[in-house]
C-alpha cells in the first residue's frame, strides 16, 4: 500500500511539472484561455493561494478519521474473535460498555435528525444536504472515537488519557502517506483548474 500511494505521489508531482512546462508553452502560443503558471499571475496565485487550497473540510476530515482508526485499532476491539464467551470478563463488560454507549450515540444522533423539526435538519427539514450530512465524518468519527476510548478503558488497553491521546497520534502517523498524497493531488488539481478554468 505504501509503495502504491508513493508511486502515485511521484505520478501527481510529474504531472504538476508537465502542467507548470506546458501551461508556460500553450499561454506563450496563445492558444485559447490558457494562464500560465510561470507568469506573475500564477506565481502569485500558487504562493498566495498555497495554504488556503489545501484547508478544505477533506482534510478535517481525513485527521478524524486518522484519529478514530488509531483509537478504533489500539484499544482492542478490532481484534476481538467470535464465539464471545472465549473473551476475559474484563473483555466482555467492556465489550457490553462500548455497545451501550454506541446505542446511546446513535439514539441520540437519530433524535437530533429523524423527529419533526430536529436540530441537524436543513430549514426545508431535508437530510441531505443539511447540517447533519455536512456534519457526517465527522459524527461518526466521534462515535468511532467514543466507543473505542469506552472500550480500551474498560478493558485496560487504555490506562490513561496520555494513553489515549497516543492512540490517536497513531492513527494519524499510520496516515501520514494520505496526507502527502492529499497534499500533492489538491494542488494539482487547483492547478489544473487555474490553468484551464
Amino acid at each position: 500500500m505504501k509503495r502504491l500511494l508513493a508511486y502515485l505521489v511521484l505520478a501527481l508531482a510529474l504531472a504538476e511539472v508537465v502542467l507548470v512546462l506546458a501551461s508556460w508553452l500553450l499561454s506563450a502560443t496563445m492558444a485559447g484561455n490558457v494562464r500560465s503558471l510561470l507568469s506573475s499571475e500564477g506565481v502569485r496565485w500558487f504562493f498566495g493561494g498555497f495554504t488556503t487550497m489545501l484547508a478544505s473540510p477533506w482534510l478535517v476530515w481525513l485527521v478524524l478519521l486518522a484519529m478514530a482508526g488509531g483509537c478504533l485499532w489500539q484499544s482492542g476491539i478490532v481484534s476481538i474473535r467470535l464465539p464471545l464467551s472465549s473473551l476475559h470478563y474484563r473483555q466482555r463488560v467492556a465489550l457490553r460498555t462500548a455497545l451501550i454507549l454506541m446505542l446511546i450515540y446513535v439514539a441520540a444522533i437519530l433524535a437530533l435528525t429523524l423527529v419533526p423539526h430536529a436540530v441537524l435538519l436543513s430549514a426545508t427539514g431535508r437530510l441531505f444536504p443539511s447540517p447533519f450530512s455536512r456534519a457526517f465524518v465527522s459524527i461518526v468519527s466521534f462515535g468511532v472515537l467514543l466507543v473505542s476510548v469506552a472500550y480500551g478503558w474498560a478493558s485496560g488497553s487504555f490506562r490513561s488519557i496520555a494513553s489515549i491521546i497516543s492512540a490517536m497520534s497513531t492513527g494519524i502517523a499510520a496516515a501520514a502517506p494520505l496526507f502527502i498524497l492529499y497534499v500533492v493531488f489538491v494542488q494539482f488539481y487547483e492547478s489544473l483548474r487555474f490553468v484551464f478554468f
